[in-house]
């Protein structure tokens, strides 16, 4: 019986698909490297939906993370077509950006949309889906600039 738990645990773990994340190391703190972001995302016509302090939520409750922060943001002439091939994109947009204090300095991760959007009823080959992906590695290079 214990064989048969493991063996089915086993094909699970092997059956869920890992989650490719883009990273880019930054030269600033986590705080000044959100701000560039904020300014990279704004100055290119986005929305900043919300800057959200993971590490300072964690002190609220007397809990630790390192140093993390969480950008959320988007432009509708751009993800309002990719909703409308599947509305379920929903779920996933607007775009999200984290930073955080990692073992070697301040690291940059997102997703790419091919990532994001795969399982769903949405072209990766559209032009919606081909700026999401060009405004993410734009606009995180501009803020380690």
């Amino acid at each position: 019986m214990i064989r048969t738990i493991l063996g089915a645990a086993t094909a699970i773990t092997l059956a869920m698909p890992a989650v490719a994340l883009e990273t880019l190391a930054s030269p600033y703190s986590v705080s000044e490297t959100m701000d560039k972001l904020v300014a990279a995302v704004e100055g290119a016509g986005a929305s900043v939906i919300a800057r959200v302090d993971h590490s300072g939520a964690a002190g609220s409750v007397d809990m630790e993370l390192p140093e993390s922060q969480l950008l959320i943001f988007g432009n509708p002439k751009v993800g309002t077509p990719v909703m409308q091939q599947d509305l379920r994109a929903g779920l996933i947009l607007p775009l999200r950006v984290l930073v955080s204090e990692g073992d070697n300095g301040t690291v940059i991760t997102w997703q790419s949309p091919d990532e994001m959007f795969s399982g769903l009823d949405v072209d990766l080959e559209s032009e919606s889906v081909k700026m999401s992906a060009g405004a993410l590695q734009k606009l995180t290079a501009k803020a380690v600039e």
